[in-house]
């Protein structure tokens, strides 16, 4: 085996495409010796822009409903309004905390198996309390200035690096866009010796 490599993965809680691949998580980072680089992404960033998201509506929801009916995974969308900043931002303390994985799936939940509205900040604080975060220190974090200015960070670096949208894995120059090219980033980690059984 060789040594562990780094993956940086960027991601937008709003993406029903992060949903899928939230459910994706432990055959990538538990089957391989690789070190996560948590990207989370604010606003629009990784998305597809206002004006086109909305022609994109009704054909997402679509592959969406045979996605999640082959995966067996349910899925309700939320309201379209629903801003993902505060939950990235939150996703923030949660890596700090160690429990970076269990809110992405939780938050993911909540947004795509049960259709609420993640920018709203109860839910956000109900879902930080569930996976042990204290709701005072979850809620001053979603406005946290260095938080937000991480999250912009993230975005620019995204662009810096090719990523044209979420999910994206980056494993040195090669870039895995999509819950689709997983498969794909599992055999580059493959090749790479990196497998842990």
């Amino acid at each position: 085996m060789s040594e562990s490599v780094d993956v940086k993965f960027f991601f937008n809680f709003r993406s029903p495409y992060c949903y899928i691949v939230s459910k994706l998580l432990p055959g990538i980072f538990d089957d391989f010796d690789v070190n996560l680089q948590w990207r989370p992404l604010g606003g629009w960033d990784g998305r597809s822009p206002p004006e086109r998201a909305k022609v994109k509506i009704p054909l997402v929801r679509q592959d969406m409903a045979r996605i999640t009916r082959k995966m067996g995974i349910p899925m309700n969308p939320p309201p379209p309004t629903t801003e993902p900043t505060k939950a990235a931002a939150g996703s923030l303390l949660a890596e700090e905390k160690g429990v970076l994985r269990p809110y992405i799936v939780a938050m993911m939940a909540a947004e795509w198996a049960r259709g609420q509205d993640i920018g709203d900040e109860s839910v956000i604080l109900s879902v930080g309390e569930s996976v042990g975060l204290d709701r005072v220190e979850l809620a001053a974090a979603l406005d946290a200035p260095e938080r937000l200015a991480q999250l912009v960070q993230n975005g620019e670096e995204a662009q810096s690096l090719g990523v044209i949208g979420v999910p994206a894995f980056v494993v040195g120059d090669e870039v895995f866009w999509g819950a689709d090219r997983v498969e794909y980033l599992r055999d580059h980690l493959r090749e790479l010796r990196l497998s842990v059984c």
